[in-house]
């Protein structure tokens, strides 16, 4: 869903409105369902509820207000969207800095005081991802049970998205998406494929949705290839086959244009069963460059642990990722968006991954995403946990940005 996360939530088709809770009356004697205590979501102890975090509020590169006036004809601000509560924005800074315990806390109360249909149904999602983002399964199940009858909807489903929720003794094997006409733009994705094969030591490209391969983005693919066999890590191409019929259609034996072409296609036939085509084009190449084809050598192939290992689909072709946490001076990671962005008037940046980012680092990220909204740029922010994307609303990147909720 895209945000407004903090206004009104529409209720699907067939679905009945969520129904506000009201505080108990003593006179009738009833009284709504309440969040029950909860143990702490970490072993250190959490501040006193009374006491102020001490957080630096300095935005790096500039003050929001500041940044914001600068694009102020430019931002459309959509009627209707409600503030946030000041126990989600307190909630959300204390999440950002570090303190589980204590944003769950602050949640957890706001959730026995609050009434508002909105505020309850925004303070319901952080708590419930927050619970996900730090591993505690029952707890979250106990409380889906509240919600669901509180909102009769089903509520989100448990997914472990706390750091042990990604350890296991097996390794990940991620699947690389490419689709579409690879081109040059590519190439900053491409050093992040290299990276994700380097540090799982197997990888999965899906080839079955390119259309088509320019010479630049041969290149590209032809250079993450080798790389990645050289450095002894398993590779496999899925759709093989179909790319190399792609590029089969644009090679030409005499003509010498397409040189990067020929290799990559080359190379994606040894990931096939096709020798005899691999022979028959390599007679071709040798004709058409005057010098040695390279030779067949099948790559080694994914162990069967690797094989059924857990599958994490990475679509790399046309978004940039975010992943773990944020945090501390290093923002290269946010300043390599603006890089990413190049031509595109539309900039995707995938937050599926992302469990935390502080203060300081979301300001860097406001600086940056001004800019390109300036630009006339459309920025997506794709599968952010309720945690992040209320650390967002706090910094008015809902103004330049459109943020879209994980589900």
């Amino acid at each position: 869903m895209a945000l407004p996360f903090f206004g009104k939530k529409p209720a699907p088709a067939g679905t009945a409105a969520p129904r506000p809770r009201v505080a108990a009356d003593p006179a009738q004697g009833s009284a709504r369902p309440s969040v029950p205590p909860s143990p702490p979501l970490s072993q250190a102890p959490g501040k006193p509820r009374g006491e102020t975090s001490s957080l630096d509020f300095t935005i790096a590169g500039g003050d929001v207000k500041r940044v914001l006036a600068q694009c102020a004809d430019r931002v459309h601000v959509e009627e209707g969207v409600d503030e946030m509560s000041p126990s989600a924005e307190e909630a959300a800074i204390l999440y950002a800095n570090g303190g589980y315990d204590e944003a769950r806390s602050v949640l957890e109360h706001a959730l026995d005081t609050s009434t508002g249909v909105d505020a309850r149904f925004t303070l319901w999602g952080m708590l419930l991802d927050l619970l996900r983002l730090t591993g505690h399964r029952e707890r979250f199940e106990a409380l889906s049970l509240i919600y669901a009858t509180e909102f009769e909807r089903s509520p989100p489903a448990w997914l472990d998205l706390s750091p042990k929720g990604g350890a296991g003794s097996e390794a990940k094997v991620q699947t690389v998406n490419l689709s579409g006409v690879l081109s040059g733009q590519a190439a900053g994705q491409f050093a992040q494929l290299i990276q994700i094969g380097m540090r799982n030591g197997a990888l999965r490209i899906d080839l079955s949705r390119l259309r088509g391969v320019d010479n630049a983005g041969a290149e590209l693919l032809l250079r993450a290839v080798r790389g990645l066999r050289k450095a002894k890590i398993k590779l496999s191409l899925v759709g093989a086959g179909h790319l190399a019929a792609v590029l089969g259609g644009v090679v030409t034996p005499g003509k010498v244009e397409q040189k990067p072409v020929w290799l990559l296609l080359l190379e994606v036939l040894q990931y096939t069963e096709q020798q005899d085509r691999f022979e028959e084009l390599a007679v071709d190449y040798a004709m058409t460059f005057e010098e040695s084809p390279p030779s067949w050598e099948p790559p080694p192939e994914l162990t069967a642990s690797q094989a059924n290992a857990q599958i994490l689909d990475v679509q790399l072709s046309d978004i940039y990722r975010l992943e773990g946490e944020v945090i501390g001076p290093n923002t290269e990671v946010l300043r390599k968006i603006t890089a990413f962005a190049g031509g595109r008037t539309k900039v995707e940046v995938d937050c599926s991954l992302l469990r935390r980012m502080d203060f300081v680092s979301a300001g860097t990220l406001f600086n940056i995403v001004s800019q390109l909204h300036a630009q006339g740029r459309l920025v997506v922010f794709k599968g952010v946990n309720s945690m992040v994307a209320a650390l967002m609303q706090v910094m008015s990147l809902h103004q330049v940005a459109r943020i879209e909720l994980r589900g």
